[in-house]
């Protein structure tokens, strides 16, 4: 992908995704934000048709333009690329007063704007929702905090692994010693940033078409994971406390739900929670004795039996390759499926319609 510098107006030019048919064409969407959340929610409005129009400064815009170039690269890498296809990219100082002016006449034909600045940035530049709204009624604005907007912590500095911190789910992300792991995707910013916004946008957009009337959406990333951690929080109403590792249906707690290795150091993964499953499961590796063992059938979720039946496992599927009981598996209707690294998944047939969302 090329990119094509327009001198008169520091305007860079990329593929546009709007066409007619796309739910979205029409939509104009303003995105000031940097990094992943609010780049990716604009690129998701994008993909559905709106003509999104990326707003960088004028000095090092964008942190992403410099992270995680390859050696010799020069910006901006794939990181960036990645997130900001199908945009427009116009880089305006926001403290100047020509720069202004144009940022305002893009507000009073905006639909959406998304920013992701510190609470209290906008409202110092004199861009607050209420100074907006009267250019542009009905302006719908969401602005993406770590945070939120107001609170004793609304000023306080995060990333990714902070937010899922507070919010209980980094501690269920947890390996056998039951010691937090470091992901490799970014659920707070993925989700709680960049989904929420998105569909937060798009409802209060109904509204506004609707009524004429927009609003300020307050995205708060941390808040927003909290309130999807919901299966931790089925077993905090049952026993007071979060299950720990191993211990709860979905954490390890049996043996048909499951992460295990095979001989070549490769995993399975083993989702066969339903009985039918298992069954089906137990007839594939021909250990018929093993079908009463589940737990509809009154084994203890955590339990003797289960941490037992799963040691059992573990020896089974360290007898072959990856390959081997991916092949044994591939006509059994069971949920048993292979633990994939991405440049796999990026050649496996499943993906050829959408790997195109990965290449730069």
């Amino acid at each position: 992908m090329t990119e094509a510098l327009d001198a008169a107006n520091a305007r860079e030019s990329f593929s546009s995704h709007d066409a007619p048919d796309r739910p979205l064409s029409g939509v104009t969407v303003l995105d000031l934000t940097r990094l992943l959340p609010g780049p990716l929610a604009g690129l998701r409005l994008a993909e559905m048709g709106a003509h999104v129009i990326k707003i960088e400064d004028k000095g090092a815009g964008d942190y992403a333009r410099e992270m995680m170039l390859r050696e010799g690269e020069s910006a901006p890498g794939a990181f960036w690329r990645l997130l900001n296809r199908g945009k427009s990219v116009e880089r305006l100082d926001l403290k100047q007063a020509d720069d202004r002016a144009i940022f305002l006449d893009h507000v009073a034909h905006a639909d959406i704007l998304i920013e992701g600045f510190r609470p209290g940035v906008m409202a110092r530049l004199g861009f607050d929702f209420e100074t907006l709204a009267r250019i542009r009624p009905s302006l719908v604005m969401a602005s993406i905090s770590g945070y939120g907007q107001q609170g004793a912590m609304s000023q306080a500095a995060g990333h990714d692994i902070n937010y899922i911190g507070y919010a209980g789910v980094l501690d269920q992300l947890s390996d056998a010693r039951d010691a937090p792991i470091v992901p490799n995707f970014q659920i707070g910013d993925l989700y709680g940033g960049a989904q929420a916004a998105v569909q937060s946008v798009l409802a209060a957009l109904v509204a506004a078409q609707r009524t004429g009337r927009g609003r300020w959406l307050d995205i708060s990333m941390t808040h927003e994971v909290f309130r999807s951690n919901l299966v931790p929080a089925v077993a905090l109403h049952c026993r007071g406390k979060a299950s720990r590792a191993g211990r709860d249906l979905l954490n390890g707690g049996v043996p048909c739900y499951q992460v295990y290795r095979t001989l070549d150091g490769r995993y399975m993964a083993v989702g066969a929670l339903e009985l039918k499953f298992w069954e089906t499961l137990c007839d594939v590796l021909e250990r018929s004795d093993w079908k009463p063992r589940h737990w509809s059938l009154g084994q203890a979720i955590g339990g003797e039996d289960a941490l037992t039946l799963q040691a059992e496992l573990a020896v089974v599927f360290a007898s072959a390759s990856q390959a081997d009981w991916t092949a044994r598996f591939a006509k059994a209707d069971c949920c048993v499926t292979p633990v994939l690294r991405l440049e796999e998944a990026m050649a496996h047939p499943l993906f050829a319609q959408t790997r195109e969302a990965l290449l730069p």
